[in-house]
């Protein structure tokens, strides 16, 4: 699959519809920001953290998009998309740079309370500096979407989850592996372009 270019993610994000699955009352809910941005023609990135080390965070130093959980402050998971995504890399995500919603995730069930995640995504131009937050973020840094949308970068990694040898899909990007929920949000994301250029 061919990199997809910014503009044909934007078309194809105001014709999807996500799926979205029920929160339930007793659920905790999150919400990340999928930023994209253009620094060249037709060579879109796609912005990753890596999260900080911390034995009580079960996606401890994983690749994730920037966000966290909806605080009781927090109008909607939209609001607290952008507040986390300030707070993580000192981004501003202004109204207008929300270029569309893809479904929501639901944790893995060995967690011991369920959890459904909010992905917004988001486009941006001028992007100053990072101003990462240590406590949450060990670095954040852009990821060609033509790395992620070529089948030949595609991996598998092997965890030991309980006890149980698995296999999961991944992406290795310089020493940086993404996968699990995230990959499943980008998934989401290419495939958006994919489908649409079959059934146009």
């Amino acid at each position: 699959m061919r990199s997809p270019t910014l503009a044909e993610l934007k078309r194809a994000l105001a014709r999807h519809r996500p799926k979205n699955l029920p929160v339930q009352s007793l659920m905790k809910q999150a919400a990340v920001a999928a930023i994209l941005r253009e620094p060249s023609p037709s060579a879109p990135e796609l912005l990753f953290i890596r999260r900080a080390t911390h034995e009580s965070d079960p996606w401890s130093g994983h690749m994730a998009f920037p966000g966290g959980r909806v605080d009781p402050q927090d109008p909607s998971p939209l609001a607290a998309a952008r507040r986390e995504t300030l707070e993580e890399v000192g981004l501003e995500l202004p109204a207008e740079a929300q270029v569309g919603e893809l479904s929501r995730v639901l944790t893995a069930p060995r967690l011991p309370i369920p959890m459904v995640i909010h992905p917004y995504v988001f486009t941006v131009e001028d992007v100053p500096p990072f101003r990462t937050d240590p406590e949450e973020v060990a670095e954040a840094l852009w990821v060609p979407l033509g790395f992620l949308a070529a089948p030949e970068n595609r991996g598998t990694m092997k965890r030991t989850i309980k006890g149980v040898p698995l296999t999961f899909p991944c992406y290795d990007y310089q020493g940086r592996v993404i996968w699990g929920l995230t990959l499943r949000m980008v998934d989401e994301l290419l495939g958006l372009v994919t489908n649409s250029e079959v059934h146009s």
